[in-house]
Order: C-alpha cells, then structure tokens, then sequence
C-alpha cells in the first residue's frame, strides 16, 4: 500500500489467542508499564495525528468528533463553502445554512464540536509532559517526538483561533489533572497566539524537510502553519522571514496545476504536507484515510470519470458560484477544474439522461478539484494537502506589500503562481499601481489557486473583505468568527465567554 496508515489500536499490545480459540488477556496497559521502548513511545506519540485524518470523524474518549479534514464541519465546509467562492448547498439544514454564511445554527452543535478540541490539546499537552520525561529512548527520537506533538498542538490552536478566537488550553503537562482543568476563561489573545508560535518554532528547529516517512509532519509544514500564524496577526515582518525561510528550503512550484490533486503526481515539489489518502478506505476502522470529496462536489447526475453521479441532486452539497466562475480569465487553465455544463448521465437530477445541466438549472459550476481517477467507490487516493508552495509565496507578497508596497519581488512571486499554474501574463499595470490595489490581486489571486482547500473565510476576514464579499454573491454576512456551542458555556458555569457578536 502506498500510504501510511496511523494504526492507534493497542490491541496487539493487550492479546494473544491459543490455537485460534479466546483471547487470553496477557496484561493490561497502565503508565507503569507503557510506554516503555522507544518503539512504544513513537506509537503512543502517534496519537496526535488522530485529528489530522480524513474519515468521518475520530473517537476522543468515546466521543465522537469531527475533523478539520474531513468532510461535514470541515474546513472546506467552515472556510471556504460560506464565502463568495461557493453557491448555497443544495441539501438543507447543516450545509445549506453555513453555506449562506448563517453560523447560528453552530450554537446548537453538540460535543461533536471543534471546540472540543481544547481537550486533545490538553491530551497532546500530556504526552509531551510524559515525553520530556522519558529516560528509556534516545534524545534524538524523544526531540523528534516533542516535534511532532508542538506541530499538531500548534496547528489545532491556530485554527480553534481562526474560528472563535482564544479559547482555554492548558500547555503545561503539570497542569493536567488540576482544578485548571476547570478553568474555561479565555486566555489574553497575546499569551494564546505566543503559545501557538513557541510551538510551532521548537517544532520547525527539530522537524527535517523530508521525514522517511510519508505522512510525518515535517519542517516546512510547522513554518507554514507558523508563517499563516504571523499573517493571521498581520504580523508581516515576521511573516516575511518565515516565509523567506521556506523559501530557502527548496520547494518549486509544479507546471501543471492539476496534477497537485491527482494520486499519480501527488508527491511533487510544490506540495508541502498532505493527508495522505488510500482509495480502499471507507471512512471507518483501520482502513486509513480517505478522499470522498467527489460524492460532495458531483452532482447526482453527472458524469465522472469512474464515478456517475454523487450523493446530491439536482445541486451538489458543495458548488462553485458562478460569480467566482465567471471572475477567471478564461484562459486561466485552473478554471478546468471547475465544470459549467455537462450531459447528464441518468434522470435522477429531474431531467432525461443525456439532457443538458448547464447555467439554467445549476447553482454553480462543478467542482472537480480531486477527480475520479483512480476508482469507482466512493473513497479516492486523492491525498489532501494542508500545505503547498503557491500559498506561501502568495502569503509572501501579502507580507511584504503590507510593509512595503508592491515590490518587484513580490510581484514576481505573484506571476509566478499565475504562469505556472495558470499559464497566464504577468499582472497588469494597475494591478500593481498602489499598494491596495496589489492587495486586491493578491486576495483574487489566493481565491483563484487555493479554492476549495479551505482558506477563503480566513483571508477575507485578514484582507477586511468579509461583508463585501459575500454581498457580492447575494449572501448576507454577519459574524465571521463562530459562536461557541450553548451547551460549552453552561459547562464552564459560563466563565467561557461567547465569541464577539454572538452575545
């Protein structure tokens, strides 16, 4: 199998059968007696990549969770299908009011919540503590270790920041098990956004460009979750150096944009770090990751490449908005990927097979990001990415042209992603006049390269574009951060604070 799969069963650890009949019970784990090798705390350190899956949600403590890269609740769902970039979804109730940008169904959320990710932080902040204690392991593996849990904690911070603002963590292991579990006062954003940083630059000086093996986090995934961090801040001195650190580390940007979501090409040299994906999983068990984002995006007549048709008709879950469609160049070669007419394959989307689905009866175009390619289930090899080349460079001319306007440099990092990946000229003259004005391509640019990935929402709130956007595509925006669900206030005997705009 060409992926790595993150097993986090310890059921191998706990049983052995005889002769095929019961298991007979060996032992039982406690912190006594696991982990004790290094084998057993690279496994046990392991467990922080349990929200970095794409499944159908993750058990925390018998707790059934969502995933930031996953598909309901997700980031695309959270970021990117609530901005001008999509149309409202077809299907009622969850994906068709966030879609129209309406968060207030988010205060009804039950314990599925991503606010309840404040609690795996406090489990990553354990293992930590109890790496920093080991004594049976080689302080090489232990760094790498502690790498690899400050990433996770690092970016499972910056994103619970991007959707409420600073929410309570504990990242002092001998905290845990105090009554600071009981405190759920928002920290000062300052000390949040130091504990996001500190984590994520010990991470970035242990963690090599390439691990030995695929999935691992890596350097230059810390130093963009670090970059996007500062950006977030608009601390643009700083982003400028981190970003001219992952610059230095080699990465280039591919020549044919669609190839980054295809599973033939998808290790390249632009992609960062992916959530690596394998075509037999289905979303449960011990089957790894998997792409299902096709069955979102097609509609339930439309002709795939070995798919016909996905869940939802007429419209899909997940739609490109026609204004966004009709904002590229038309020679801009990543609107292929978007798809405004077709032939229908069959009459479950109200009309004949072989009649036409185009603009007089589409919500929006189609979105073909991560193509059928490799097999007709529901699950695809599509690996994920959560990193890539063109978004820093992106990040990079936005940092630098908040300090010093648009530079040559930091014009020539634009067209560079719009000739690789768009094969288009350079940006015009007056795009690049003022410093505003570049600000402007940039942000359209952003939307034209990274759509669908799960970024839009946050770069319209840091570019100051959230009403105007969404005006633009008939969709009435309030709040951009999320509410915090009513039944997390109540537990904290309401010291947690409901996010700005949602009081």
């Amino acid at each position: 199998m060409k992926k790595i799969i993150i097993i986090f069963s310890l059921l191998a650890l706990l049983t052995g059968c005889d002769n095929g009949l019961d298991p007979e019970i060996y032992g039982s784990l406690t912190p006594a007696n696991f982990p004790k090798t290094e084998s057993e705390y690279e496994l046990y350190t392991l467990e922080v990549y349990k929200p970095f899956t794409s499944k159908w949600g993750y058990s925390d403590g018998g707790i059934s969770q969502n995933l930031f890269w996953g598909y309901e609740y997700s980031n695309v769902q959270l970021n990117d299908a609530c901005t001008d970039l999509m149309s409202v979804a077809g299907a009622q109730g969850l994906f068709q009011e966030i879609s129209k940008a309406n968060f207030l169904i988010l205060k009804n959320e039950n314990t599925r919540s991503h606010i309840e990710k404040i609690r795996y932080i406090s489990k990553i902040t354990t293992i930590i503590g109890d790496l920093e204690k080991a004594t049976t392991i080689s302080e090489t593996a232990k760094a790498r270790f502690i790498a690899e849990s400050k990433t996770a904690r690092g970016i499972l911070m910056y994103h619970l920041l991007t959707m409420y603002g600073p929410v309570p963590v504990i990242l002092d292991a001998n905290l845990i098990g105090t009554d600071a579990e009981k405190n759920l006062t928002r920290p000062e954003r300052g000390t949040y956004v130091n504990g996001i940083i500190q984590d994520l630059l010990d991470a970035a000086n242990v963690l090599e460009k390439s691990p030995s093996q695929y999935g691992r986090f890596n350097k230059g995934l810390a130093l963009t979750y670090l970059m996007r961090t500062y950006l977030n801040e608009k601390d643009w001195s700083n982003a400028e150096i981190v970003g001219r650190e992952i610059v230095d580390l080699g990465y280039n940007l591919v020549s044919n944009y669609k190839s980054l979501f295809v599973p033939s090409t998808e290790r390249n040299t632009e992609t960062i770090y992916a959530i690596s994906t394998d075509a037999s999983a289905n979303g449960g068990g011990l089957l790894g990751n998997m792409n299902a984002y096709s069955w979102y995006c097609y509609p339930v007549d439309f002709p795939g490449i070995t798919q016909n048709g996905g869940w939802l008709g007429p419209n899909a879950f997940f739609t490109a908005s026609w204004e966004f469609y009709d904002s590229f160049d038309p020679a801009d070669k990543r609107r292929e990927l978007l798809i405004p007419s077709y032939l229908a394959v069959n009459n479950r989307g109200g009309i004949p097979a072989g009649g036409t689905r185009d603009r007089s009866n589409m919500s929006g175009a189609v979105i073909m990001k991560y193509p059928d390619v490799e097999t007709s289930s529901f699950a695809r090899g599509n690996d994920i990415p959560l990193a890539r080349y063109a978004d820093v460079l992106l990040m990079l001319a936005e940092a630098i042209n908040n300090q010093d306007g648009p530079t040559s440099e930091a014009i020539g990092m634009v067209n560079s992603v719009r000739s690789k990946h768009g094969g288009l000229n350079n940006l015009s003259a007056g795009d690049t006049a003022t410093k505003d004005a570049f600000a402007a391509a940039i942000l359209k640019e952003r939307g034209w390269d990274l759509f669908f990935e799960g970024y839009r929402r946050i770069d319209l709130i840091r570019f100051g574009k959230w009403n105007q956007a969404l005006q633009s595509v008939g969709k009435t925006p309030g709040p951009a951060l999320f509410p915090i669900p009513e039944y997390k206030i109540q537990q904290s005997n309401n010291k947690l604070s409901q996010t700005d705009g949602w009081q």
